[in-house]
């Protein structure tokens, strides 16, 4: 079943799947939409499964005001009434599940953390890569943000469904950069998570994101760490059966 689901002055696009066992929220990446999903969404039926576009992405309108990535996913379970969930974020998707499991632990049953982005983490500067991406944003340049991306984010290939990922997610990030206020930082605070929760990351990935990942896996206590050979960012789409078998573990299958 297709939503809209108002978010304060604006909206977002939500996909709730009706099913049983706990429900499964998949969170998106800030390189992609909820459509990384669609290669897992066979192995997850009979469950009941939440999925959204986040604000100025996919299909969900541009943001027209200031919005908080972990305050959107509150209202959006709030307005389902989803007491209890299994989050699977995949990089800045995954940022924003630890910011909900930190802040609402007696509401998640367990965390599936791809190549995760880690509010707080002592990210390296990078003033090659920031200055290239700033000129091509100042002159909206999506052609060229699709190479950059690709560059950057896929090294295990640049097939039509990535590039049109890409392409599509690139309009989001002007407007973030207007609208998006940043969640609080966890990175120290990862400790305090106390559900079943993986975290995975491709060999392909930048390694920058496998050290993110390490780091975030050493401080969840009990936490599973998940190498994932000739996988870049995009994990879902280049391994989407080891990502569903580590979901339907995780939701008790």
């Amino acid at each position: 079943m297709e939503l809209t689901i108002p978010v304060g002055q604006d909206t977002v696009w939500t996909e709730h799947l009706a099913g049983d066992g706990v429900p499964i929220v998949l969170l998106h990446p800030g390189i992609g939409d909820s459509r990384v999903w669609d290669p897992v969404l066979p192995g997850l039926d009979g469950h009941r499964v939440l999925r959204y576009d986040v604000r100025g992405y996919g299909r969900s309108p541009l943001p027209t005001t200031e919005f908080s990535l972990l305050q959107d996913l509150e209202t959006v379970l709030d307005q389902l009434e989803l007491q209890q969930v299994l989050l699977v974020g995949c990089s800045m998707g995954g940022g924003t599940a630890l910011s909900y499991a930190l802040a609402h632990p007696e509401r998640v049953h367990g965390l599936v953390l791809l190549c995760p982005g880690v509010p707080g983490f002592p990210w390296p500067e990078e003033p090659e890569l920031d200055a290239r991406y700033d000129v091509l944003a100042a002159e909206r340049d999506v052609d060229g943000l699709v190479r950059l991306g690709l560059r950057v984010w896929a090294a295990a290939g640049s097939d039509d469904v990535v590039v049109a990922q890409l392409r599509a997610a690139i309009p989001a990030w002007f407007e973030q950069d207007e609208y998006l206020q940043q969640d609080a930082p966890v990175y120290d605070r990862l400790h305090e998570i106390q559900v079943p929760s993986v975290v995975m990351v491709g060999d392909k990935d930048r390694p920058i994101l496998a050290a993110v990942a390490g780091g975030a896996s050493a401080r969840i206590p009990g936490c599973e760490f998940v190498w994932m050979p000739g996988t870049d960012h995009f994990p879902s789409l280049r391994e989407p059966q080891l990502v569903t078998e580590t979901i339907l573990r995780l939701a008790g299958d």
